[in-house]
């Protein structure tokens, strides 16, 4: 994404900002919070006050020359839908809302929403999955299936290659990365595991769960 609206710039709305514009993005940032609006400032492309719920305001701001449109409003679910609803009606091409829970999310789907974020249960599954096991590091979801995994490898991976290892073939799991010393490789078949190495796998949780015992 070259060019992004943020609604809403609380404490998430605000990270996201300031990310976006390190990765050079243009940033546009819209709250009806002042203060807010100056705290941000400096770090994005421009920002405006005003009420977002307003079309002409809105689209005065001509949303549909953005890449995508995130509505982070936090506080109010109801401005956050009609938010959602009206950037989508006035040409918004990707429209991102944040969800605090199933219903709003499911209401945010149905008024426009191309996706919902839902940063609270993302959140808490990432940390419930990382400190159930000792053995897993870190995890990304990417989808209600496939995930990423950053392992500590079993104590029987010591000494052996990718390719005999064959964990593919027989959990259909990959790894796509291999963290030694805190430098991180690209694992080719005949690289050798070391019992202090971390992999980053990639696959179906059951799969992982199954080629790791955890």
């Amino acid at each position: 994404m070259d060019s992004a609206i943020i609604i809403g710039v609380g404490q998430f709305g605000a990270h996201i900002a300031k990310r976006m514009s390190e990765l050079r993005c243009e940033v546009m940032a819209i709250d009806v919070n002042e203060e807010r609006i100056n705290e941000i400032l400096p770090y994005v492309t421009n920002a405006q006050i005003g009420d977002s719920t307003n079309p002409e305001f809105m689209r005065a701001i001509g949303v549909g020359n953005y890449d995508v449109c995130i509505v982070t409003i936090g506080n109010s679910f109801q401005t956050s839908l009609e938010t959602t609803s009206l950037v989508k009606e006035l040409g918004a091409n990707v429209v991102v809302s944040r969800a605090a829970n199933d219903v709003q999310m499911k209401f945010l789907l149905r008024n426009g929403a191309d996706e919902v974020i839902y940063p609270e249960k993302q959140t808490a599954m990432r940390v419930a999955t990382k400190y159930a096991s000792k053995t897993i590091l870190d995890y990304i979801e990417l989808d209600s299936d496939i995930s990423i995994y950053e392992m500590k490898v079993p104590k029987e991976w010591n000494g052996k290659t990718i390719m005999q290892l064959d964990i593919r073939k027989k959990f259909n799991v990959n790894i796509i990365a291999v963290k030694r010393n805190a430098h991180l490789s690209i694992p080719t078949p005949t690289m050798l595991i070391m019992a202090e190495d971390v992999a980053l796998v990639i696959g179906e949780r059951k799969n992982i769960q199954k080629c790791f015992k955890v």
